[in-house]
């Protein structure tokens, strides 16, 4: 690995590390105001953020806009369907939970490899799949006789798809552009978005006095999880490949579960431990080189 695939595993662990401590916050940012509100409330401050940055460093706009745009509105819409479903779901379920099965879209990347890129999907992913879905069922089942997950559980679950989905979005977009500037642009749509849901759906808690009672989680999720941390992913995945890119961002399931249990003091039982060890080795397997077998038993003919 070369220094700047170095710097770019860095600029992602510290992504994963405040993604999975920001849980917190957002658990606590839901008191008083919907999830729609939080997310608008947490994107303004990091647009305000962001923006200041781009004019202290004198930023310039590439001369072809349309490329930039483009990428933030698509950006933006798959981090809005992300964080939506993500806040939503975090009213039903715990944070250490909402972090593991949030990371199971390192699962879900090959197979939308294979769709948009082509790509085939070889044993050891399938073997991945399948493990996985045996730890997110003792992590989410509370037991055997209880074949329904949880309300919370796969809300959180559908929004691993969009987040995929942004790790892909965003593999295009970044080695192209400034990625503090992309990363800017997703916060205005996100912000004008969940603004727009935030009136429609939650009228009534959606106040200032409501929003300003919520400011520390508000800031805290929205200058360092928002501002910084997806900042840092697009940084990070300018030199990091994507699959590489996913098992790093998946450490912040375990930071995610940490934070709840010294912060929030979440309980989680042996069987939702062992779900989410399980959940954990199905990431780590799922990035192993496939022809690394395949070498080893050939140096030993």
């Amino acid at each position: 690995m070369n220094k700047k695939s170095y710097f770019g595993d860095l600029m992602l662990f510290l992504a994963a590390f405040i993604w999975g401590t920001a849980f917190v916050a957002q658990v606590a940012g839901m008191d008083r105001i919907g999830p729609f509100t939080f997310n608008m409330a947490r994107s303004i401050v990091a647009v305000i953020s962001l923006g200041a940055y781009l004019i202290f460093t004198k930023a310039k706009l590439p001369k072809d806009m349309s490329f930039l745009l483009k990428g933030g509105l698509v950006c933006g819409f798959f981090i809005f369907v992300g964080t939506s479903l993500q806040q939503i779901g975090l009213q039903y379920t715990t944070a250490g939970k909402t972090g593991f099965i949030t990371s199971f879209y390192i699962l879900i990347l090959p197979f939308l490899t294979m769709i948009f890129l082509k790509h085939k999907i070889d044993v050891l992913t399938w073997i991945s799949v399948i493990i996985g879905f045996i730890g997110l069922y003792l992590l989410a089942i509370p037991s055997l006789s209880d074949f329904s997950m949880n309300k919370g559980d796969f809300i959180v679950f559908l929004g691993s798809f969009c987040w995929a989905g942004h790790i892909l979005v965003i593999d295009y977009y970044s080695k192209k552009v400034n990625p503090v500037e992309l990363s800017f642009l997703q916060f205005v749509v996100l912000s004008i978005l969940s603004g727009i849901c935030a009136l429609i759906f939650e009228n009534e808690t959606a106040t200032l006095s409501n929003i300003f009672s919520s400011w520390k989680p508000i800031m805290y999720a929205g200058f360092f999880s928002s501002g910084v941390a997806y900042t840092l992913q697009m940084v990070g995945q300018k030199y990091t490949k994507p699959v590489v890119a996913s098992l790093i961002l998946s450490l912040e399931a375990v930071f995610a579960a940490l934070a709840g249990y010294l912060l929030l003091d979440e309980v989680m039982t042996s069987r939702e431990f062992l779900g989410s060890f399980i959940v954990f080795l199905a990431m780590i397997f799922s990035q192993i080189p496939k022809d690394l077998f395949k070498k080893k038993y050939i140096g030993l003919k």
